[in-house]
């Protein structure tokens, strides 16, 4: 139907004929001469409709000023160079004279103008017309061009793209299943994949030294910005390989893929930091190195002071004192810092102290802060020393234990950052590494993995891992880019005793193991390779790369935050006659409690 796209009309096309389709993007009635800014998914170009003496066509004229916003025309016409040129416009040097246009179907009023900013609810809804913008069709292209370079970059290496099964067995840990009846199986299940971890570690098994898959993966959990029910990751995993061969190899393929796709060049080598590290200097696991505040401890300094909310805290096992400078932070009003600390208390805090250095030259005296008169003269030169607090900076305080004072003086840190402008230009990468194998879960009274239950201890001993399961080391590793985790990884178990002890320590006992996976236990008996892998979150690369803090804006028909899609009307009641054949019957709540709705199974 077409000779050319819209966008792609330039100055070596003078003198000829095209034929163009597109939707009407602005059409502009001068009388005798209509303009019409016709647009498809390479971008704009203008299209004139003269008079019939100077393009020899009666009814172009007449067709052009029936045109209305976001018709869907084709345009026959020959290309000119404009007299006035738009720089704005890849096309701005051209325009078509227009010799025939035809109506290919009339447009509706639309229930938002594309040069509008409607709410996200009436963009998800008629997410069709969302995704004409041009600005939506930047971002989706830019994750078209994403993935694109690494089917490429992997092809090249010899990686193998193996598809592993999308209706699975159910597992323990992480994120809740999304289940899916069997019907041929009455009362069984099964589940769609949260990743396709355990497949790929029985390929490495099987043979498949390098593979890699673009996968999709559900996991029924909150959705956020950055988190969606359905989401699609670059999965792969190495046979024969240490933290090292991994590492080394998925960064040049991320260095390669951002020069690639938007021209940006990350650092070579990425900075490497260990767990321990990055919790101590940012209160954080994923660090933006963007923002140069770091924690300062001040336990030792404070522990004798008169401040109870202090020396309670410093003096206990577990406790953390941090001081945080801000620079520029005398500027904050008292108002302001409260603010953050009701926001600090979203994260655990009981509260935030603060000092504003208003003269650093005139010590005790050039300090303005509630609590300087518990502290002697000795502790607050201590502080500003600890700190690097000049004239005109603020410090903030977090005392809790270990774990809650680096979280909410993490998310603070964040906060500040970005309210205050101190977020810098540019790309940070950086490497985890030497994640805990393990954390302690109260509420359950027992261990659960950091990463997951197939991550490898850094000790070959299963002996030392019991014995140190506290504080033991994993040979686990993210990468972390502008304090986005953009990809997360490990080094596997491959000896099946080793399995079992982690599965026991996590509360697994034995006959729970082989129930849910004694498949892989069987397949690392039979000379399982050392392997290990990583898998890289699409949706969230491409949204860096895109410059949207949102993955929805790079996800084609994502849910809302109420996990629905506006546009299908999903999730959505389905009759019992379907819920029979599944052997499924629907437990409701009326006023009068719960009840159940029957259905009737299907026998067979």
């Amino acid at each position: 139907m077409r000779t050319h796209f819209c966008g792609l009309v330039d100055e070596a096309l003078i003198g000829q004929t095209v034929t163009l389709c597109g939707w009407v993007d602005v059409a502009r009635n001068m009388g005798q001469l209509v303009f019409v800014d016709l647009r498809d998914h390479e971008g704009i170009v203008q299209v004139v409709a003269e008079p019939a003496d100077a393009a020899g066509n009666a009814d172009v004229v007449a067709a052009a000023a029936q045109l209305g916003y976001e018709d869907a025309i084709r345009v026959t016409g020959t290309v000119r160079r404009r007299q006035n040129v738009n720089p704005k416009l890849r096309t701005g040097q051209v325009e078509v004279v227009a010799t025939k246009i035809e109506l290919l179907n009339k447009a509706e009023p639309l229930p938002f103008h594309a040069h509008e900013n409607p709410g996200e609810d009436i963009r998800l809804k008629y997410r069709y017309l969302d995704l004409r913008t041009p600005e939506m069709q930047r971002k989706m292209r830019t994750r078209i061009r994403l993935v694109q370079a690494l089917r490429r970059w992997l092809d090249a290496r010899g990686f193998q793209d193996i598809e592993t099964p999308i209706l699975t067995k159910a597992t323990p840990e992480g994120a809740r299943d999304f289940l899916v009846p069997a019907r041929l199986h009455p009362g069984e299940f099964y589940a769609l994949p949260q990743s396709p971890q355990l497949f790929k570690q029985i390929l490495m098994v099987a043979g498949f030294d390098r593979y890699y898959q673009i996968a999709r993966c559900f996991r029924d959990e909150a959705l956020r910005a950055d988190r969606q029910l359905e989401f699609t990751q670059l999965d792969m995993e190495f046979a024969w390989v240490s933290e090292r061969d991994v590492q080394d190899t998925v960064e040049e393929m991320i260095r390669v893929v951002f020069r690639e796709v938007i021209g940006v060049e990350l650092d070579d080598p990425f900075p490497r930091m260990t767990y321990a590290e990055a919790m101590r200097r940012y209160g954080s696991d994923k660090p933006d190195l963007r923002i140069a505040m770091e924690f300062a401890d001040i336990a030792e300094l404070v522990k004798g002071c008169d401040f109870k909310v202090f020396t309670d805290v410093a003096n206990a096992a577990d406790g953390r004192v941090i001081a945080l400078k801000v620079p520029g932070g005398a500027m904050l009003s008292r108002k302001q810092i409260d603010d953050y600390a009701a926001y600090a208390g979203k994260f655990g805090a009981k509260g935030l102290a603060w000092m504003k250095v208003e003269d650093a030259a005139k010590g005790r005296d050039g300090i303005n802060s509630p609590i300087a008169k518990f502290l002697d003269d000795a502790t607050l030169a201590g502080i500003l020393n600890a700190t690097g607090a000049q004239s005109g900076d603020a410090i903030l305080f977090g005392a809790a234990g270990d774990k809650v004072a680096s979280d909410f003086m993490g998310a603070l840190r964040l906060k500040l950052g970005k309210d205050l402008g101190l977020v810098e230009d540019g790309w940070k990468p950086l490497w985890i590494t030497d994640f805990p194998m393990f954390e302690w879960d109260g509420e359950e009274q027992r261990y659960v993995a950091l990463h997951h239950p197939f991550t490898a201890p850094a000790v070959d001993s299963i002996d030392d891992l019991r014995a140190n399961a506290a504080t033991a080391v994993s040979r686990g590793y993210d990468m972390v880019l502008n304090g986005n985790e953009i990809g997360g990884g490990s080094i596997r178990i491959h000896r099946p005793q080793m399995q079992s002890a982690v599965f026991e320590l996590l509360g697994i006992g034995a006959e729970e193991a082989e129930g849910k996976f004694g498949f892989l236990l069987d397949a690392l008996k039979y000379g399982a390779p050392p392997h290990g892998g990583i898998a890289f979150g699409i949706d969230r690369i491409a949204a860096l790369m895109a410059g949207t803090e949102s993955i929805r804006d790079v996800i084609a028909f994502p849910k809302t935050t109420t996990a629905q899609c506006l546009m299908t009307g999903a999730p959505s009641p389905v009759p019992d006659n379907q819920l029979a054949e599944v052997h499924v019957s629907i437990r409701a709540k009326d006023d009068q409690g719960a009840h159940e709705r029957p259905v009737v199974a299907k026998q067979g």
